[in-house]
């Protein structure tokens, strides 16, 4: 089967220049069966993510996709999309954090079954789910936006420690403000597998 390609959105692409047709940096990544995520993590970037990862499983169901992580995070519900997708795919998924992986990006990366691995310097943070806009309304309604927000807190914190093996009131304690971990660290409290370097995560080399 041929490659998959990115279609291209809009008008002139970042490749092309001078009447020259350069392939962009993601067809080519995506070519090696390397996803990107990046930035905000959205409703609009999660469904994207999911295409993606259907045509690179539709392609092979045997070979590996690399999901290349450097993320703040984002919306709860787009980032457990993304975790679904990744937990249904046919072909194994690996895990790679580039700089760093917070909040819902550090749920999706520690969700790799076929490996997680940290550059040397990057970084994961977790915490409990945040309120983005301010809460109005009656007691009622914030006293259900708050049964919510502690359920959508229950639901992350269980996938977390399904992924480190930790017990839920270890995952509750470390989530209970910005708790950053470096790679050691990570690899400890068992949300990472091990690190990596940018030639080993391009050349499919064996990592640390």
């Amino acid at each position: 089967m041929e490659p998959a390609t990115i279609p291209k959105i809009g008008g002139l692409s970042h490749g092309e220049s001078h009447g020259h047709n350069l392939i962009p940096l993601e067809t080519k990544l995506f070519g090696e069966r390397k996803l990107i995520v990046e930035g905000e993590i959205t409703q609009e970037t999660s469904t994207e993510f999911v295409k993606q990862l259907l045509i690179l499983s539709l392609e092979s169901d045997k070979l590996p996709i690399d999901v290349l992580i450097n993320s703040e995070g984002g919306e709860v519900n787009s980032g457990l999309l993304m975790y679904d997708a990744v937990q249904s795919c046919t072909a194994p998924v690996r895990m790679f954090c580039l700089g760093r992986a917070y909040s819902m990006a550090a749920v999706l990366f520690a969700s790799g079954c076929h490996g997680r691995f940290m550059l040397e310097n990057s970084e994961l943070m977790l915490h409990e789910p945040l309120i983005r806009s301010g809460i109005g309304g009656n007691c009622s309604t914030v006293r259900s936006i708050s049964e919510s927000m502690e359920a959508t807190r229950q639901r992350i914190n269980m996938i977390l420690a399904k992924h480190t093996g930790r017990e839920l009131h270890e995952i509750d304690e470390a989530s209970s403000y910005d708790h950053f971990f470096t790679p050691k660290e990570s690899i400890e409290f068992g949300l990472c597998d091990g690190i990596a370097g940018i030639d080993e995560i391009m050349n499919g080399g064996d990592v640390r």
